[in-house]
C-alpha cells in the first residue's frame, strides 16, 4: 500500500476564504509491469473519500482506512480546516464540509485524468464512494441525500454514526439516493441510534442497509481494535465490493459478515434493527 499527501486548498468560495484540505491518499501498490504497460490509463481502482468526525483527523481511523485500501480501493482521507484533530474552533463549519468533499473528489478525479503524478490513471471516475463518521457521517449524508449538497459523482455511501444536520438546509431523502450503508452503535450517546434509524427509514429510493453494533459507543467501532471493529471493517469492504467493484458473492458476504452473535446484526430494505 502506498501513501501520499495532497496539499489541497479550495479558493472557490471567496466568502469563506482559502480552505486548506490536506488529504492523505492510500492506494494499492501497482506492479511495475502493469504501470509500464499503460493499463493505468483506464483507471483501475474505485475511489473512497473519507470524512472524519469533529476534532478528528483521518489518521485516527487508520486501521479501517488501510483495510479499504488493502482491499483494492484508492482511499482519500480529508482533514477539514476548522474541525480537525489539531484545530477545532466551530462545529457550525460542518455546513461547509459537503462542498469540501465535493472539491476533493473533483481534484482527485482530475489528477487521475492527468498524465503525471502518483494518481495518474489510477481511479475509475464512475466508481466513487463517500464515507464518514460522526460529523463526517453528517457530511456524507448531506452529500448523497440532501438537496442542498448532492454530488452526482458519488455512487455509494457509508454513514458511520451520522445524522441529518438541520443547518444544512435543503431536504433529506426526497430524491433518488445511491446505495447507503448506515452503521450505528446502539450504546452511542453522542450521535444517537435514533439519528441513524431516522435516516435509514427515510431512505426509500435506493438500496439501504443498517449495521447495528450491540453495546458499542461512538468512536471505538471505527478507531479501536475491539470486537465490533473487525465486523465494521468486513461489512464495509463487502458493501464497497458489491456497489463499487461489482464483485460476485459480495451480497452473500455482507449477509454472512453482518451477523455475529452478541456483536452485530445487519438488516436491509424494510426490515428494522432490533
Amino acid at each position: 500500500m502506498a501513501e501520499h499527501v495532497l496539499r489541497l486548498v479550495d479558493r472557490s468560495r471567496p466568502r469563506l476564504g482559502p480552505r486548506p484540505l490536506p488529504t492523505t491518499v492510500w492506494s494499492p501498490v501497482i506492479p511495475p509491469a502493469a504501470a509500464a504497460s499503460g493499463r493505468l490509463a483506464r483507471g483501475l481502482f474505485p475511489l473512497v473519500v473519507f470524512a472524519p468526525g469533529f476534532a478528528q483527523c483521518s489518521y485516527n481511523y487508520g486501521s479501517l482506512l488501510h483495510t479499504w485500501a488493502s482491499a483494492g480501493y484508492v482511499v482519500a482521507g480529508i482533514d477539514f480546516p476548522r474541525s480537525n484533530c489539531h484545530y477545532y474552533v466551530n462545529e457550525n463549519d460542518l455546513v461547509n464540509q459537503p462542498a469540501d468533499m465535493a472539491y476533493v473528489i473533483g481534484r482527485v478525479l482530475a489528477a487521475s485524468r492527468g498524465a503525471h503524478g502518483f494518481l495518474a490513471g489510477l481511479v475509475n471516475p464512475a466508481r466513487v464512494a463517500g464515507a464518514g463518521q460522526s460529523d463526517g457521517g453528517d457530511t456524507v449524508a448531506a452529500l448523497v441525500a440532501n438537496t442542498c449538497c448532492r454530488d452526482r459523482a458519488v455512487t455509494a455511501a457509508i454513514v458511520l454514526a451520522g445524522a441529518e444536520w438541520p443547518p444544512m438546509g435543503g431536504s433529506y431523502f426526497t430524491k433518488t439516493t445511491p446505495p447507503i450503508l448506515f452503521v450505528q452503535g446502539d450504546a452511542d450517546d453522542i450521535n444517537l441510534p435514533a439519528d441513524s434509524i431516522t435516516m435509514y427509514q427515510a431512505d426509500t429510493t435506493g438500496p439501504r442497509f443498517y449495521l447495528d453494533l450491540f453495546g458499542a459507543g461512538h468512536l471505538p467501532p471505527y478507531e479501536g481494535q475491539g470486537p465490533p471493529e473487525p465486523v465494521v471493517a468486513r461489512v464495509t469492504v463487502d458493501f464497497l465490493n458489491r456497489y463499487l467493484a461489482g464483485s460476485p458473492g459480495a451480497a452473500a458476504a455482507m449477509r454472512r459478515d453482518g451477523h455475529v452473535a452478541g456483536v452485530a446484526t445487519l438488516v436491509s430494505g424494510s426490515r428494522m434493527p432490533p
